[in-house]
């Protein structure tokens, strides 16, 4: 970091002190304005209490609570639930869930601090001003990268658990929709907030501030097994797998199928449990390990396969403000950005495909051109010297973003 810190200009540095203020900042309002909540544990509720006076508490409705209970959401909500033959040990299983996925406030303002640092770097820092091309293997170097990723497992994860995230902000939307939450309003907000964030930074969210994205991205940049690595999951196949997986949620949480409303496919395969060390399902340590474990030598695994966050983010890429740039017109298609890229990212972009793989906004592409044809920016920053709002250089070159 020191050499790095040496090559930045002067207008670089004070844009480094100015997002690291402005981040502090973001987090210090976050800190300030977290609400004070009552601290609820599962023994503090009974089978002699009804669902009505048990689910505001948990911050759900009374359908939620019948349906984490094992009963039709249409249970009564005002008999006493040992009446509907619910034990305490259901109760407090229940209960225990429900807390667990009570949202700390502080989660959000971190989530932006990050994605701002990510922005900034991808943008003003990562290449020094006035670097010449004989020195591009040290630009965007991955040191602050992997720093911010292990600020986001250990904070946005282990310490802050493991609610909000981006999954659970796209899966409580819809869950709300169906009458879950008791507010959809709020729910929608929370979902737009993650899309939001990977709209202004093309998949920052997901590439910077996820902590099991993160977590996922650090084992992979394990220096080892890089044969494999070259082998990449075709696109076709991973984004089919969770587009379906998506659809197939939507059908069995409305009722469409399975006649029963309710059911979340994505609950028995949560890796953000991990963050608060709940394994009530079976499946949920499966799918961390697996995702850990192919991590090794695939991109990103759970993110690719099985994110319904990631599918959704992966459509809105089409109006990211900020992304990877590619002059095509100068392109000579010699693959050493295909090749630095985890994913088919780079090769859908120089192909020129409309929905390419998803960009997570790693930086790997972005110091292999040996023609200097690739940028991180917005429309009015582009390779090849400028482009004017349009995306169109002033000597016609087309550009892919």
């Amino acid at each position: 970091m020191r050499n790095v810190r040496l090559r930045l200009s002067s207008r670089q540095r004070a844009w480094f002190v100015a997002t690291l203020v402005g981040a502090v900042l973001i987090v210090a309002v976050g800190m300030l304005c977290e609400p004070d909540r009552e601290h609820l544990t599962a023994r503090d509720f009974t089978p002699e209490m009804s669902i009505k006076q048990i689910a505001p508490k948990l911050g759900v409705t009374g359908r939620a609570l019948a349906r984490e209970l094992g009963l039709p959401l249409e249970a009564p909500k005002k008999k006493p639930l040992a009446k509907l033959g619910v034990s305490q040990g259901q109760l407090d299983h229940a209960t225990v869930h429900l807390l667990s996925h009570r949202p700390t406030m502080l989660k959000y303002y971190v989530f932006a601090a990050l994605t701002l640092f990510g922005l900034v770097f991808l943008t003003r820092l990562g290449r020094p001003d006035g670097a010449d091309i004989s020195q591009r293997r040290t630009w965007y170097p991955r040191t602050p990268y992997l720093l911010t990723l292990v600020v986001a497992v250990a904070v946005c994860g282990f310490a802050l658990g493991k609610s909000p995230n981006p999954m659970e902000g796209c899966v409580k939307f819809f869950k709300a929709l169906v009458g879950l939450y008791p507010s959809v309003t709020a729910k929608a907000g929370a979902f737009v907030f993650f899309v939001a964030l990977g709209i202004i930074g093309n998949k920052l969210i997901c590439g910077w501030a996820c902590p099991f994205g993160a977590m996922q991205e650090l084992v992979y940049s394990l220096p080892i097994l890089r044969s494999l690595k070259r082998r990449k999951l075709p696109f076709w196949l991973s984004n089919t797998i969770r587009g379906a997986l998506l659809i197939v949620m939507l059908l069995l949480l409305f009722g469409i199928v399975g006649g029963r409303k309710g059911f979340v496919v994505y609950h028995s395969l949560n890796p953000f449990n991990l963050f608060d060390f709940d394994f009530d399902k079976w499946l949920i340590p499966v799918t961390i390990i697996a995702s850990l474990v192919l991590s090794l030598f695939v991109y990103r695994p759970f993110c690719y396969l099985i994110c319904p966050f990631g599918f959704l983010s992966w459509v809105a890429e089409r109006v990211s403000l900020a992304r990877v740039r590619i002059d095509l017109a100068k392109c000579t298609k010699c693959g050493a950005c295909v090749t630095a890229c985890p994913s088919d990212a780079a090769k859908g972009m120089v192909e020129g495909k409309l929905f390419s793989a998803d960009c997570t906004s790693c930086a790997r592409c972005l110091n292999v051109c040996p023609h200097d044809l690739i940028r991180y920016g917005f429309a009015s920053a582009s390779p090849g010297g400028g482009l004017d709002q349009d995306q169109q250089p002033r000597d016609g070159h087309q550009v892919r973003d």
